[in-house]
Order: C-alpha cells, then structure tokens, then sequence
C-alpha cells in the first residue's frame, strides 16, 4: 500500500528537480546572449 503512496511523491520530486534543472541550463545560456529578468532571457539584437 505505501508503495501505491510514494510512486507519485517520487514522480513529482523528481519532476520539480527536473525543471530546477533545465531552468539552471537555460539562465546559464543566457549568459553568452542577454540579461536573465524575472524569469526570462533579455536579449538586445536579433534571435540568432
């Protein structure tokens, strides 16, 4: 029966890890184009 339980509290752990995740990569990105403001990448010329 716990294991009915701690399948979907594994599942969601690891999913929120996994957008913590790609959120670090895409800031780091950023970094080499623009200006990383409230959650989004700020560039000043066009999308390359």
């Amino acid at each position: 029966m716990f294991a009915l339980i701690r399948l979907p509290i594994l599942l969601m752990i690891a999913f929120i890890v996994g957008v913590f995740f790609e959120r670090s990569n895409q800031r780091e990105a950023c970094a080499a184009h623009g200006d990383w403001q409230d959650g989004l990448c700020v560039t000043d010329g066009p999308n390359e």
